[in-house]
């Protein structure tokens, strides 16, 4: 995200240079403080957080792909930080299909993502593999996934003010139609039985540096020295299904914690199903968000939620939170066979 506070920094700048004295100047001059230093829970993430990981486990663990036994697409997209400018949007797309080959459990599975704050509009595309095996009364999967990443600056780069980014080698620089590319490997472990899963995994943990030289020689005749190399980002993420004493009612308890090796943070969750079709829920992000959600299964096997994310630091003043849209569908492969009665010939 380092980017974006690059981006939202050179907007204010330009307001605060050409706008007069006042109330307002002053309000957008603490506006520019609060962005540059927010948390670091924001920007030490190169990866975006959305807040219904608990029903995409594939987008952060690859492990995870088959571990439904169905098939399973999802479309997560996220709006953050409403109201400020340049704000990231996010959307996730994420297949999965479970398989039996050589009399082994396996999983694959396809995942897009668009990425896009201030300047920057990036692509990821990831194809994933998992291996899956019986472990007590669950299986466990061990996966890999690898794909590319295309990252695209827009050539007008708007409010930029005093910066000008065709004579400063140091700030990336693109036509975008093309932009800087690399590839990026995962890998991780997941486990699954019917109440509990578990799944450690790394994103990133072999990325090739970004480098943004070549986009940049169509743009200008500046050359480019800008570059940035992906960190691998780990993550730990549980739940269990707990049984209340009225059947009809789940409780979801939900962790899911990550770091980019400088900073820990999680997400907390706790999500209350009814007759597995309707859901609401809670969580809480360190440092970040409060946030609430609302779904329901609309037909067999299709899911659809909202989160809205209730900011908890210093951007609160400025943004009035982020939503959040969940549509997941999953549905066997086949079809059980219903039993059948054979009359003996012995009574026809």
């Amino acid at each position: 995200m380092y980017g974006y506070n690059i981006f939202v920094y050179f907007t204010f700048y330009k307001k605060i240079v050409y706008q007069g004295p006042g109330k307002t100047q002053m309000k957008k001059i603490i506006i520019a403080i609060v962005v540059i230093v927010c948390p670091v829970f924001v920007l030490a993430q190169q990866l975006p957080e959305v807040s219904y990981f608990m029903y995409d486990y594939s987008r952060t663990n690859p492990g995870s792909l088959g571990s439904e036994d169905m098939v399973c697409a999802t479309l997560i997209h996220k709006n953050s930080w409403l109201k400020m400018p340049g704000r990231p949007t996010d959307t996730y797309v994420d297949t999965e299909v479970p398989f039996n080959l050589f009399g082994g459990k396996h999983g694959a599975g396809f995942s897009f993502l668009q990425d896009k704050y201030g300047f920057y509009n990036n692509y990821h595309l990831r194809i994933g593999y998992a291996f899956r095996f019986t472990v007590a009364n669950g299986t466990l999967g061990i996966g890999i996934n690898g794909g590319f990443n295309q990252y695209t600056l827009k050539a007008n780069w708007d409010g930029a003010g005093a910066f000008n980014p065709t004579t400063d080698p140091n700030i990336p620089q693109s036509t975008g139609e093309g932009g800087a590319k690399g590839y990026a490997f995962s890998a991780g472990i997941f486990y699954r039985a019917d109440d509990i899963y578990f799944g450690i995994s790394v994103l990133n943990a072999y990325a090739s540096e970004i480098d943004y030289a070549g986009a940049a020689a169509s743009a200008t005749s500046v050359a480019s020295t800008a570059s940035e190399k992906l960190r691998p980002h780990y993550y730990i993420t549980s739940g269990y299904k707990v049984q209340l004493s009225n059947p009809a009612f789940e409780l979801q308890p939900a962790v899911n914690l990550y770091s980019d090796g400088s900073i820990v943070t999680f997400d907390l969750n706790t999500t209350l199903m009814y007759n597995k079709k309707i859901w609401g829920g809670v969580s809480y992000r360190a440092g970040s968000s409060a946030i609430g959600m609302l779904g329901l299964m609309i037909l067999d096997g299709l899911k659809v939620g909202y989160a809205y994310d209730f900011q908890t630091s210093a951007l609160s003043r400025y943004s009035t939170g982020s939503h959040e849209i969940l549509m997941n569908y999953c549905f066997k492969i086949g079809k059980d066979k219903s039993p059948q009665r054979y009359k003996s010939i012995r009574y026809l």
